[in-house]
């Protein structure tokens, strides 16, 4: 008896040690210090308040199932898209999320989204941060399709995507155009927007037939429905 109350009052105070160390936390909720830091959730857990489909009101093709926001991978990106946006607008910032996606699954977040008439989707305004089934994608990727890729722009320089079905954490960190993106830890690009290697890049590139691409200081974020079923929580943005 006298080695089961303490085995339990150790269980207990490594318990304690956890919750205060922030090793255990409640998905989609803030901790006093994020709180405090200026930290702010996009998602609630529970419904998709504050975001829509780009275009539109309301959502489609999106659920809020077991506490994530789930894209049904009921559309594409070309045609009638699922994308959605914030309702907010966001300039200098630090953004993390937490996803998993399906086999074979291909995805994206965006920002600096401009929603206007003038654009069909969500990628001709918006630099991609990229979500992708890096193993298991049926066609052959460029290193500039990988995850954690500035799409069609700049590769990562390191590999750091977990496998299909294991939860990843993306950071991006945009600052005065200065653009840095994580992944589970590791930086995996870091770049500057408006500059003549980032003019050259554009013109030259992918987006040379996209005259809004990358061109806004402020804008929408986006997450993508390119078909695939992809799962997010735990999305939280501070302002810089």
């Amino acid at each position: 008896m006298k080695h089961t109350f303490l085995f339990s009052g150790l269980l207990i105070g490594l318990f304690h040690f956890a919750a205060c160390s922030g090793t255990t936390k409640m998905p989609n909720k803030l901790s006093k210090s994020e709180e405090k830091a200026g930290w702010q959730l996009l998602f609630d857990g529970k419904t998709m308040q504050g975001w829509r489909t780009y275009g539109a009101t309301g959502t489609r093709g999106w659920a809020v199932q077991n506490g994530e926001m789930v894209a049904l991978g009921q559309a594409g990106h070309e045609g009638v898209a699922n994308d959605i946006v914030t309702e907010q607008e966001f300039e200098n910032f630090d953004l993390v999320l937490e996803w998993k996606i399906s086999k074979g699954g291909n995805s994206g977040v965006f920002f600096n989204v401009v929603e206007d008439k003038r654009y069909k989707a969500v990628y001709e305004t918006g630099p991609e941060y990229q979500l992708i089934d890096d193993v298991g994608f049926p066609q052959k990727l460029e290193d500039w399709q990988t995850s954690a890729a500035n799409y069609a722009m700049h590769p990562p320089v390191v590999k750091a995507f977990n496998s299909v079905g294991e939860w990843n954490q993306t950071r991006i960190v945009v600052n005065q155009g200065h653009v840095t993106h994580w992944l589970n830890g590791k930086k995996t690009v870091e770049y500057q927007m408006w500059t003549p290697e980032w003019e050259r890049m554009v013109t030259a590139g992918k987006w040379k037939n996209f005259p809004g691409y990358g061109r806004a200081k402020k804008g929408k974020i986006a997450l993508q429905d390119h078909g695939n079923q992809i799962w997010f929580k735990n999305i939280k943005i501070k302002s810089l």
